[in-house]
């Protein structure tokens, strides 16, 4: 019984940690148009959460050269807590075109959205083991 409450509360200590620490890592987006994917990776960027490219793959899985490597396709998101991010904007690469971003972690999947307005378009990036 010690050992339970112990654990208890060993995770309920570890679970705003983990909750404080935002997102980092690298995802892989979901495919565009033309099929091809990228890395994303996530770093802190001044108290706010960004995300730049880092990998860029052809519809057959085969890692191609990119001129958007390095560069940042998410940015300045805010941290809201619980694994909600908003405020920042989204870079589409193949459009040129930046929009109004929000973010939210569904379990390991990372939602992103890219809004218009009201209208919002999200894809599902999954974590790169």
């Amino acid at each position: 019984m010690k050992k339970q409450m112990a654990l208890a509360a060993l995770l309920a200590l570890a679970a705003p940690v983990a909750q404080a620490d935002g997102i980092s890592g690298i995802y892989r987006t979901q495919p565009n148009d033309n099929g091809q994917t990228g890395f994303v990776q996530f770093y802190d960027c001044g108290g706010k959460t960004c995300g730049k490219l880092v990998r860029s793959f052809d519809k057959a899985g085969k890692e191609i050269t990119s001129p958007n490597t390095g560069r940042n396709i998410v940015a300045n998101m805010n941290d809201d807590g619980n694994g909600k991010f908003s405020g920042g904007t989204i870079w589409d690469p193949g459009s040129n075109k930046t929009y109004k971003s929000k973010m939210q972690l569904n379990g390991a999947v990372l939602n992103v959205s890219g809004c218009v307005a009201v209208f919002c378009k999200t894809q599902k990036w999954t974590p790169v083991k």
